[in-house]
């Protein structure tokens, strides 16, 4: 699996692109948004790491362009704002993960693992429940006679509660699950991408 990893900090950067080739992964690492563009289409990464603070392009931009000329590649953002502003904007754009900084690199290639393991999964799954069906394989919430394309982490937790139906699920639990850790900052992420699948559901009604 290929990791396209825009970092403009040198020192940060060489830690973590060490951390993710260790763990088997090819990487190809960019020192700033237009580098990390320019290599893009060559390097042709499964997943995408992407600092948010970066000279020439802003991660965000980056992320922007990479989401309109490959839709399904998941992207993780990392930041060293923790503002609700800029995780809506973030998830908007279809993150699938928000690292905040400092953060333990192990951190970050446990969740490489999980996003590309539920990402590239050949399993055919669907999901209904009442008149929502989740696709889960192609990322499209069917409800009614709307259809929404999801993120990767939306579809996910969607999934879960779709699984768990009827069970009273703890919070705690849920972020383990899904971003594979309990913390605060995540768990503002949850809401926002609880808000969002509320919205969904709610607008065919």
């Amino acid at each position: 699996m290929k990791v396209l990893l825009a970092e403009d900090d040198r020192d940060f950067g060489n830690i973590l692109s060490q951390y993710i080739s260790i763990s088997g992964f090819e990487v190809t690492l960019a020192r700033d948004g237009k580098e990390a563009w320019d290599l893009f289409s060559q390097a042709k990464p499964d997943l995408c790491v992407l600092d948010v603070m970066m000279p020439e392009m802003d991660g965000f931009t980056l992320g922007e362009k990479i989401k309109q000329a490959r839709p399904d590649i998941p992207i993780i953002f990392l930041t060293a704002k923790s503002l609700k502003e800029d995780i809506v904007r973030g998830l908007k754009i279809g993150a699938d993960d928000y690292i905040t900084k400092p953060f333990d690199p192990e951190v970050l290639i446990l969740r490489i693992n999980n996003i590309l393991k539920r990402a590239y999964s050949s399993a055919n799954d669907e999901f209904r429940i009442s008149n929502t069906v989740l696709k889960f394989n192609t990322l499209e919430l069917i409800c009614g006679n709307t259809k929404e394309k999801l993120t990767l982490k939306e579809a996910q937790l969607l999934r879960y509660f779709i699984v768990n139906k009827n069970k009273i699920l703890a919070r705690e639990d849920i972020l383990t699950e899904i971003w594979g850790e309990d913390d605060y900052f995540l768990g503002r992420s949850m809401d926002v991408f609880i808000s969002r699948l509320r919205k969904y559901i709610s607008d065919d009604k």
